[in-house]
């Protein structure tokens, strides 16, 4: 056997192994610098995938609202097309409006002119919907490749991934997801020692078809936003404002140590 090819495996399996880092761990920066962190440690930002959805958005707002909380949600943009008022009634209530692709695929196996096609196609979408394009983009299932980070930011958006993901797609009993929420207040408690805060990702759609069933995020958010408040949270949009009186300053583009 050739000396020189007994390093191959194990040299494939460590490219397989930091292509997958980057691709996958939401707080890698290595495919692109991205938002995954609030500026302040008492700073949570809620955001929410694969909308608007008309059998659950509409009722998330209104619960945003007896909260006064601001939030960032990350549509699709066909779903934008086809409920284009509910995407402008998110945008009325003070909520930031983001770009989740037109169709969600899994972009790290899009060519670089694919990747262009969707997230274009749904800012086409949001724009004709609310008159403006977004400013911040999700890629679907977190997933990225070398250009979908630069992608979004030539055309004009910063990338936005989370610091908590809960599943809240799974179907699973509301205890469980309000269980895995739990984090969320463990750092609002220990605020005093963190220099910053969390991004949150839930979903209000389902990204397969509209009017999916989410009945247990909503649940899951009327247990916890009140808790989360009398820790002391501010609700914020990716953007920075929410309950904290409209700072701008509302998300880190830097990798910070996970805790």
């Amino acid at each position: 056997m050739d000396p020189t090819l007994i390093g191959i495996p194990a040299t494939a399996a460590l490219a397989v192994g930091t292509v997958t880092y980057c691709a996958v761990y939401p707080r890698s920066q290595m495919f692109g610098t991205t938002i995954c962190r609030t500026s302040g440690a008492r700073r949570l930002a809620i955001t929410f995938d694969d909308g608007p959805n008309p059998a659950i958005t509409p009722k998330l707002l209104d619960l945003l609202d007896q909260f006064q909380a601001q939030a960032s949600f990350f549509v699709i943009g066909r779903f934008v097309r086809e409920c284009p008022d509910l995407a402008r009634e998110i945008q009325a209530r003070g909520h930031l409006l983001g770009n989740h692709t037109e169709t969600h695929p899994n972009l790290f196996w899009l060519s670089p002119s694919a990747v262009r096609d969707e997230i274009q196609k749904c800012q086409g979408a949001l724009q004709s919907a609310t008159g403006e394009p977004a400013k911040y983009f999700r890629p679907p299932y977190g997933m990225r490749n070398p250009w979908v980070v630069s992608t979004a930011r030539e055309l004009g958006m910063q990338t936005v991934m989370w610091t908590l993901i809960p599943g809240d797609w799974q179907e699973k009993p509301v205890e469980w997801l309000t269980a895995k929420m739990q984090p969320i207040a463990d750092h609002g408690k220990s605020a005093a020692s963190r220099a910053t805060g969390d991004v949150l990702c839930l979903h209000d759609g389902a990204h397969r078809e509209l009017n999916g069933d989410r009945r247990h995020t909503l649940a899951a958010l009327e247990y916890w936003l009140p808790r989360w408040r009398d820790l002391g949270l501010k609700f914020v949009t990716i953007h920075g404002k929410g309950s904290d009186k409209g700072s701008d300053e509302g998300a880190e583009p830097v990798n910070t140590p996970a805790s």
